[in-house]
């Protein structure tokens, strides 16, 4: 239960880091807003690690979490692009299909893959595919949307990576994952800012921008405690519940509409994830 609940707090934290981040994405470059939250994300994980002062994990564990960090910055920096073109309303649902991949990945190491999960599966793909519905073939937004969901899609992927490997590293030590699984973003995202000439968030933007990062971080931090405390299956379907909170937000906020075969794939994906979760449980 403690596990679950805290899963929940971290989802929720995440859609509304991943909102915002979405957001900022529409008015500065998404390498740059990613590059700001996550130097912001890393100042603190630091701190955290000073704090725990948890002896540093052994090879397999310490690299394992760097792996994760590459998985999560190549996820974010494909979400953040497609939320800047695309309706978030439709490519947060989409991301959330990612959690698959610890899924299966408990399956291939004995967990048992019961009816619930298999048909939680199946209206997942199902959304994905309603949710990314052209309006016509000829129509020129069809090339757009298709971008949009290939984006989504591949983001998904790098999260499910980043939520089955964050659980191996986490068992070494949870606040070292946390700042290991930062390390290999910061100078990455900074040297492609750099080359590509990008401008960078400035003025209230840029600390709008750092708080993002704290809730960003704080997500994270409620995932590593969560998996530690609970089963991959279970944790890593309940933390990728976020787009719940990033669509209202969307809703709310921006006021967003989609049409009527693409809001009902937004439905089937949540109803999917969800009944992924409840068979895991």
């Amino acid at each position: 239960m403690v596990a679950v609940l805290l899963s929940l707090l971290a989802s929720a934290s995440w859609g509304a880091a991943d909102f915002c981040g979405g957001f900022f994405s529409r008015r500065w470059p998404s390498l740059s807003v990613l590059l700001v939250i996550e130097a912001g994300g890393l100042i603190t994980a630091t701190t955290i690690v000073v704090l725990a002062n948890d002896p540093f994990p052994d090879a397999r564990h310490a690299l394992t979490g760097v792996a994760a960090g590459v998985a999560g910055v190549t996820a974010l920096a494909l979400f953040y692009r497609a939320l800047s073109i695309g309706t978030m309303s439709i490519v947060a649902p989409i991301s959330a299909t990612g959690a698959a991949v610890p899924v299966a990945v408990g399956v291939a190491t004995g967990d048992e893959l019961t009816a619930l999960i298999v048909v939680g599966l199946v209206l997942a793909f199902a959304g994905v595919v309603l949710a990314g519905r052209e309006a016509a073939p000829d129509n020129p937004a069809a090339a757009g949307t298709r971008l949009v969901v290939g984006l989504s899609l591949a983001a998904a992927l790098g999260f499910g990576l980043f939520f089955t490997l964050y659980d191996t590293a986490a068992d070494g030590s949870s606040a070292w994952a946390i700042l290991l699984s930062r390390l290999p973003a910061v100078p990455v995202v900074a040297l492609l800012v750099r080359r590509r000439g990008l401008a960078v968030p400035r003025g209230a933007d840029l600390y709008r921008l750092v708080g993002v990062a704290q809730l960003d971080c704080a997500a994270t931090s409620l995932y590593a405690l969560a998996i530690t405390r609970g089963a991959l299956s279970i944790v890593a379907v309940v933390g990728s519940l976020y787009p719940v909170m990033t669509v209202l937000l969307a809703r709310v906020v921006l006021r967003e509409r989609v049409r009527r075969v693409q809001a009902v794939g937004v439905v089937v994906a949540f109803v999917g994830v969800a009944l992924v979760s409840l068979g895991s449980a």
